[in-house]
């Protein structure tokens, strides 16, 4: 299955950065050959957890813009404009993570990483020297990240109703820049790093877990429908016109604990 690229309307420098929903929820297409054949990767050296460590976030603010942004080779200046892109990421996810941005209660980057040595035996692709960090003397590549945002709204966003009153700015929660480096998708990352992510929600006190995702992005809705969240509101037509971006729906799960459930 292809996967989705849910990010945020990423102006990186707005509390929700800015990359607009319609391409954090974007499908991006790619020939089959640039596809690892599903369930060939190992999942066994599989890790997907929280970080703030600096290399490991540069990783995934790199993975987020060649997910979120598609590049002509021949534009000029394209690698100092990529690197710009990632800087601006970084620096903002970092800013969300320390509790810098207003209206975040919690802001966590998941990544989902593997060996730099199992996916160079797969491919040799830019992947691996992009998103590439390292962390207890192993060389490790993020191939899959999102954020758990703790909050009552996301910045330009459809807003989720549950739960009501005082209680939504610390229960309700909503997943963002959700994305798989494209070479990996059909290997149930995506399903992995939604699974851990619900976890995370679940630590924190969140009832109520949201994610947006454009009307026409049938995999990354088949994702998250198949994860268990279901159709709770849809944008209008006016505002994605005025946002220049596909109009996107708004999904909600319960997790456990909620009486809705």
């Amino acid at each position: 299955m292809a996967l989705l690229s849910s990010s945020p309307s990423l102006s990186i420098t707005s509390p929700n950065y800015r990359y607009y929903a319609s391409r954090r929820l974007c499908l991006y297409p790619i020939t089959a050959t640039h596809v690892v054949a599903p369930n060939l990767i190992d999942k066994s050296s599989l890790i997907i957890s929280e970080t703030s460590s600096e290399d490991q976030l540069w990783a995934a603010a790199c993975l987020r813009v060649r997910s979120f942004h598609e590049f002509k080779p021949s534009t000029f200046g394209i690698q100092d404009h990529k690197r710009y892109l990632a800087e601006r990421e970084f620096e903002a996810l970092k800013e969300r993570i320390a509790g810098k941005r207003t209206g975040f209660n919690r802001v966590s980057c998941l990544n989902a990483t593997l060996p730099l040595s199992q996916l160079l035996s797969l491919f040799d692709d830019d992947l691996c020297a992009q998103c590439k960090f390292s962390e207890n003397g192993e060389d490790r590549v993020v191939v899959g990240t999102l954020d758990v945002n703790q909050c009552t709204n996301l910045p330009d966003e459809i807003t989720g109703k549950k739960p009501e009153g005082i209680e939504g700015q610390f229960a309700r929660g909503y997943l963002s820049n959700v994305c798989v480096a494209k070479e990996l998708h059909r290997n149930g990352l995506g399903y992995d790093l939604i699974a851990t992510s619900k976890a995370v929600a679940q630590k924190w006190g969140i009832t109520d877990l949201y994610v947006h995702v454009a009307v026409n992005n049938e995999p990354a809705k088949q994702l998250y429908m198949k994860s268990g969240f279901v159709y709770e509101n849809d944008e209008p037509a006016w505002q994605a016109r005025f946002l220049d971006r596909p109009r996107r729906l708004l999904l909600w799960l319960g997790l456990p604990g909620n009486q809705n459930w």
